[in-house]
């Protein structure tokens, strides 16, 4: 029951939003798409969805076309507010549920559960326009999943979100996984996909960069990165006189060190042992997302931890 992108290519104009992309998404996986705005993540989204049709390509669910699956199997979380803004919650949900055929009682006592465990049952009878951005994005994903869907596409679903309401939707979304839910996603957070996915896929300009397991695609790079950190030397100079060994990243309580492929990282430890310095830390783990991102796509604006903008269509 896998999905299947088979060699998919959209174009606008002179957009080539999509190049040539084939990706598999294995059933019950939560799978990350990532890209700079631009990148194709909302096209490939959308076609998976039979909004929009590719130029060429297909799309395939359980070795069917997408275009013949049943439009229950899928529920879509979009960037945008798609509520009625004068529309109570309660009513609004109830209806979004009737249109996939869930009887009107099944509905609202599925709805007043989730508000429940949102933490926000006292919204059940406020118009969305008199919530928070926050929480009209827990509306929105609690009417892409009320009739139970069997893939779940979600288009930026943590922007705006503030930590406890973050936390609240990750917690969500492994609920889903647990009932055996395919759940794809496109974000900016690199943290909450190597917190949450197994797979992933790196889009630049329509293209497919890298992808496969979190694990694999961090280990792409043939680097190791070292966590160091020695009582009283927190500047460690001699780092630099190491083969094979550059300082990436001085923190406050340790220093990243990248190790080249074929040096051991294991000699940066015996060289703060043989200063005689006092190890408080050694790590061995592989470069983040992060840095694989901005190697193979750009540069990540640190300051709001999100992807500078590279083109106008998303």
């Amino acid at each position: 029951m896998s999905l299947i992108i088979d060699s998919v290519s959209k174009r606008f104009g002179e957009v080539q939003a999509l190049d040539d992309v084939s990706l598999e998404i294995k059933p019950g996986e939560v799978f990350g798409f990532l890209g700079a705005n631009g990148a194709g993540k909302t096209t490939a989204m959308r076609i998976v969805l039979d909004i929009l049709r590719p130029d060429s390509g297909k799309i395939t669910w359980n070795d069917r076309p997408n275009t013949e699956v049943s439009r229950d199997t899928w529920g879509y979380l979009p960037e945008e507010r798609g509520l009625y803004a004068k529309m109570k919650v309660l009513d609004q949900l109830v209806f979004f549920a009737k249109l996939h055929g869930v009887k009107p009682k099944e509905a609202e006592r599925e709805t007043l559960d989730w508000l429940e465990r949102f933490r926000i049952p006292e919204y059940a009878g406020r118009r969305a326009e008199q919530l928070s951005k926050g929480n009209q994005q827990k509306i929105q994903f609690i009417a892409a999943i009320l009739h139970d869907p069997q893939v779940l596409l979600m288009d930026e679903p943590f922007t705006g979100l503030d930590p406890v309401n973050a936390t609240l939707l990750k917690e969500a979304f492994l609920e889903m996984k647990d009932r055996g839910k395919t759940l794809i996603f496109s974000t900016h957070q690199m943290e909450t996909v190597e917190e949450l996915c197994q797979s992933i896929a790196i889009l630049d300009r329509g293209r497919v960069v890298v992808g496969g397991t979190v694990r694999d695609v961090r280990r792409s790079s043939g680097r190791q990165v070292v966590r160091l950190a020695v009582d009283g030397d927190l500047e460690m100079p001699w780092l630099h006189s190491l083969e094979g060994v550059t300082v990436s990243r001085r923190g406050l309580d340790y220093t990243e060190t990248e190790v080249a492929h074929g040096h051991d990282p294991e000699l940066v430890l015996q060289a703060a042992l043989a200063r005689r310095c006092r190890v408080l830390r050694f790590e061995i783990t592989d470069p983040s997302l992060e840095t694989i991102f901005i190697e193979r796509v750009g540069q990540i604006d640190v300051t709001e931890r999100t992807l500078a903008p590279r083109a106008v269509l998303a």
